[in-house]
């Protein structure tokens, strides 16, 4: 909690007032856990009211497939198949959640957890949840903090606009032999940063986290975009070219 809220203190001149009032005082106390707490159990009344904007776009764009093609023309009762579908997977994940509750409690939790809290002392190596990792180790690859949030809003921004950057006509990275396997690149270098982030501070693994945040950012900047415009501009030429052989 104080290494996450101390960014606030890079924003210029209302830095340290931000902090304050997270805090709600001059340091992680009583105040700072209910507003963490309050947000907490706000966050999943926002996720069920994004839920339904989802299910809105899903009836009236419809969903996509492996191969990209427009099926508004070829659908199926939703009721018929899709629902059985789902309520197996309910059931699969009701079942593991009893096992992990009634049998493995502790299965998911941290062994620092059962330690009582002492504001005095903090733990030689402490990291984050597993899914914030990634996001610890590009924060511990940059040196200078400011920098470090800088290149942090870079990347949820850029994560953000990617439905906006991509120009291309092509609807199935199936087709997309370029995109496709640096997607995969993608998926194992935040792979390879959610490990880093979990171990020690070493010189190799700070070596490590650095390269993995600047394949991370190539390709979130500069290839995804690029790449996006390139196949898209050789599929409308392709298609440009087979008009004019017809026409010939």
């Amino acid at each position: 909690a104080t290494v996450i809220t101390s960014l606030a203190t890079v924003i210029p001149v209302v830095g340290k007032t931000v902090l304050s009032f997270l805090w709600g005082g001059f340091s992680v106390d009583n105040p700072t856990l209910n507003r963490f707490y309050s947000l907490h159990y706000t966050f999943p009344f926002v996720l069920a009211g994004l839920s339904i904007f989802h299910i809105a776009a899903l009836h009236q764009y419809g969903s996509t497939n492996p191969l990209g093609v427009n099926t508004q023309t070829s659908t199926i009762p939703f009721g018929m198949y899709f629902a059985s579908k789902d309520l197996l997977g309910l059931l699969i994940l009701l079942f593991v959640f009893a096992c992990l509750v009634f049998f493995y409690p502790e299965m998911l939790g941290h062994p620092d957890n059962l330690i009582p809290a002492n504001p005095y002392s903090t733990p030689q190596h402490i990291v984050p949840e597993w899914y914030f990792l990634w996001f610890y180790a590009i924060l511990r690859s940059i040196p200078n903090k400011a920098m470090g949030v800088i290149f942090i809003a870079i990347t949820f921004a850029s994560l953000i606009a990617m439905p906006f950057l991509s120009t291309t006509h092509i609807g199935s990275p199936k087709f997309r032999v370029l995109s496709e396997r640096f997607f995969f690149l993608f998926v194992a270098d935040l792979a390879l940063l959610t490990w880093v982030g979990a171990q020690e501070i070493l010189d190799a693994t700070i070596i490590l986290g650095q390269v993995c945040t600047a394949i991370l950012f190539f390709y979130l900047v500069i290839a995804y975009p690029f790449l996006s415009w390139l196949e898209s501009y050789l599929y409308l030429n392709s298609i440009k070219m087979a008009s004019g052989n017809q026409k010939q």
